[in-house]
């Protein structure tokens, strides 16, 4: 990110309804210009939108969260849910004065979205839904218990290469290793209890009902090879969304912000344009 942008960030915490600590970073000046707020994947934080933050902030205040459980937010004993989650969003919005948003998520930040978009239409203007489900499926509780547990059994060290084979495509990988060894450190950063709460949390996650709800210009991006939430399940959001638009990107798999990060930064300012 460039000097400048980072320098004038405003970044704190706000403490929502039951005292969890909520991380934060406010870039741009936000009187007059439209509002975008960014949710992070699982096991990733708010710098993870450093590339696409740079594209908006000329063109709109950007709010950029971690998430309960990682980064500098707190990291309270789990369970959690995906409705506590856009909660949380909900109140660091509120207490900040921030609301009429796009809120945009990578992966789990998609599913929040979603929740958040569903719940909250009065925060709402738009949302974008990238790399993300409303369901994983019906062996979703299962698969996502394997991890967690395989984490909590092994640590984090030991699903490193499951991870980046799912985040990047095997060109970007050989070609971006400085990218791929920060998304690493982040990952590795993770304490177990957090990273294997919100994993169950996303394998128990339904939001098919909530997509009836979405009632705002949405936009939905998937990459072609992404098998941690299939194109099929891009698809479905899309057809489950009234007027959404559905961009499938060639080639790039699970983290297209970090891959595609001007076609992502793109598809949202054209959401921005729609809203302004």
């Amino acid at each position: 990110m460039t000097a400048s942008i980072e320098r004038d960030a405003v970044s704190s915490h706000v403490s929502v309804r039951d005292g969890t600590r909520i991380g934060y970073s406010l870039y741009g000046q936000r009187d007059g210009v439209p509002r975008v707020v960014l949710l992070h994947s699982l096991a990733m934080d708010r710098a993870f939108w450093q590339p696409v933050v740079e594209r908006l902030v000329p063109h709109a205040a950007v709010l950029a969260l971690d998430c309960r459980g990682h980064g500098a937010s707190d990291k309270p004993a789990g369970p959690y849910t995906v409705a506590q989650f856009a909660a949380d969003v909900r109140d660091v919005v509120t207490a900040l004065d921030f609301g009429g948003v796009l809120i945009a998520g990578a992966s789990m930040g998609g599913c929040v979205s979603l929740e958040f978009a569903g719940t909250y239409p009065e925060l709402t203007r738009a949302a974008g839904l990238i790399d993300t489900t409303a369901w994983y499926g019906e062996t979703a509780p299962k698969d996502w218990d394997v991890r967690a547990s395989k984490a909590e059994k092994e640590g984090l060290a030991g699903l490193v290469e499951f991870q980046t084979t799912r985040w990047f495509g095997d060109e970007f990988r050989a070609t971006h290793k400085d990218v791929v060894q920060r998304c690493v450190d982040t990952f590795l950063r993770n304490e177990v209890a957090a990273f294997a709460a919100t994993g169950r949390m996303l394998g128990a996650y339904d939001g098919r009902a909530q997509m009836a709800k979405v009632r705002v210009p949405t936009c939905v991006i998937v990459g072609e090879e992404d098998y941690a939430a299939p194109p099929a399940m891009a698809r479905a959001l899309h057809e489950g969304i009234a007027g959404s638009t559905l961009t499938e990107v060639p080639k790039a798999r699970h983290l297209t912000p970090l891959e595609v990060p001007e076609l992502v930064a793109n598809e949202l300012l054209a959401l921005i344009k729609r809203i302004a």
